[in-house]
């Protein structure tokens, strides 16, 4: 099986990398930040940046072929991990049920140039 880049309208990297690489039904992101899609600048708050990333997962996750369903595991870093209410509000919107929500793993970390939070994520596209 050949390794395929995913590219996703409204979201890039500065590096030539793609959004996300699938290989057979594996799909793997690269970092994945809550920017404006028509700017590329940062949300002004965590909760906006958290809703924009998330976004952005949908996006990518789509572009490769699948949907948040096919989600399994998602790691976040965030600035202040203390501040995970706002990470968990848009979570519950994007996986309301409880039945089948993706793992997390969320990780304090020291992010630069205004991010406040950011992802990566693992899918299982049948």
């Amino acid at each position: 099986m050949r390794r395929t880049s995913i590219y996703a309208e409204g979201f890039s990297h500065k590096n030539p990398i793609p959004a996300a690489c699938r290989v057979g039904s594996m799909l793997y992101s690269g970092s994945v930040q809550g920017t404006d899609p028509a700017t590329g600048a940062y949300g002004a708050t965590l909760q906006a940046q958290c809703r924009l990333m998330f976004e952005h997962v949908q996006r990518i996750v789509t572009a490769g072929g699948g949907s948040m369903d096919d989600i399994i595991k998602m790691t976040v870093w965030m600035n202040d991990r203390s501040q995970r209410a706002a990470l968990n509000e848009v979570w519950l919107e994007f996986f309301p049920d409880a039945a089948t929500r993706p793992a997390r793993h969320t990780m304090q970390a020291s992010l630069d140039g205004g991010k406040l939070v950011e992802c990566d994520f693992i899918a299982v596209i049948a």
